[in-house]
């Protein structure tokens, strides 16, 4: 479940990367939560806690319980809290879904359509701290919730948006509910998180990083270079060309870092250019569990017939065993 959930969470609405801490952030708390209505009977969740870019917890797809995936994080709460919180989230989910269905119904709105909501609390070196509340529709800005005044304000000009708003306003205990779990509950728990998960929030995982090339055509080479299993997220991963930092162009392309199913990071990182170009090349990646020191991993100009050499031969190997394994059954079927 856990890697299905992380592989769900990156890229499905432009706004999820602040679903991780910006390089700013002291400590940040942040939930998110997944709606994908296939039908008025058919609701997908996904969901997850993250604590500084840590995927510490989830809500369970069917069963909709609290799900702990690091073992700091259930002692770090009294059992009351905890039933509280599965409370409030099962209380929160059931009727999400049925106002969702029921402003569809209302509106002739045809499925599948998509809510994403963003909530959570941060704070900043210099003392200074934010909340917030943020819901999307098929991967576009809906409306949020203004915490200090206690009101939602639409994020664009469209009639779904503006349902949404004067709904959402309408329900004054919900907006209650949320300016206490934002203005207290947030803070208090990602405090009490940070205590129990300080080892392991703290903890150093070096990066492994490869580089090999792919040749769409003739005229074009792209040298990938894949950095993996590094943890805290954030890295720098950089190209040179004869020794110099090569700068943003349309050559240069990167995936952010995407979560792995053991709590580390990967991303990659593609240069195109010519080929026998005539130029040296490295990937060169800066990680703080590297201890100031650069990981440099240089391109080898043979990469790509090698990789096409051990494809075929992989290949050559494949076909021949399953010849053989089609000689044996023919064999045993005539005997």
């Amino acid at each position: 479940m856990l890697a299905h959930l992380l592989l769900l969470v990156p890229g499905t609405w432009t706004v999820l990367e602040a679903s991780l801490p910006p390089p700013a952030a002291s400590h940040a708390l942040h939930l998110f939560l997944s709606f994908v209505f296939q039908a008025p009977a058919t609701v997908d969740l996904s969901s997850c806690a993250a604590l500084d870019g840590t995927v510490f917890a989830a809500l369970h797809q069917h069963t909709r319980e609290i799900v702990y995936l690091r073992p700091w994080v259930y002692p770090a709460l009294l059992p009351a809290q905890w039933d509280y919180l599965q409370n409030l989230f099962q209380v929160y989910v059931h009727n999400f879904i049925l106002l969702c269905n029921s402003d569809a119904r209302e509106h002739h709105e045809p499925y599948p359509f998509v809510y994403q909501t963003l909530t959570g609390c941060e704070l900043y070196p210099n003392g200074s701290y934010a909340k917030f509340f943020r819901l999307g529709y098929n991967g576009q800005d809906l409306v949020s919730f203004d915490v200090d005044k206690g009101l939602w304000e639409k994020q664009k000009e469209d009639d779904v948006a503006t349902r949404i708003e004067t709904s959402f306003n309408s329900f004054t205990g919900l907006s209650i509910t949320l300016q206490q779990l934002l203005n207290f509950t947030c803070f208090d728990h990602m405090e009490k998180f940070i205590l129990k998960g300080k080892e392991d929030l703290e903890r150093q995982v070096k990066p492994v990083a490869v580089v090999f090339a792919k040749v769409p055509n003739p005229a074009r080479l792209l040298l990938v270079c894949r950095v993996t299993g590094f943890y805290p997220r954030p890295v720098s991963v950089a190209w040179l060309r004869d020794g110099r930092e090569v700068p943003p162009g349309p050559e240069l392309s990167a995936t952010p870092p995407l979560p792995n199913a053991d709590l580390t990071y990967q991303l990659r990182s593609v240069l195109a250019v010519a080929p026998r170009d005539g130029h040296r090349y490295a990937c060169r990646v800066r990680h703080s569990s590297l201890g100031g020191r650069s990981l440099l991993v240089p391109w080898a100009p043979g990469s790509p017939k090698t990789s096409l050499a051990v494809g075929i031969t992989i290949a050559l190997l494949l076909i021949a065993a399953a010849a053989i394994a089609g000689a044996l059954w023919w064999r045993r079927r005539r005997n």
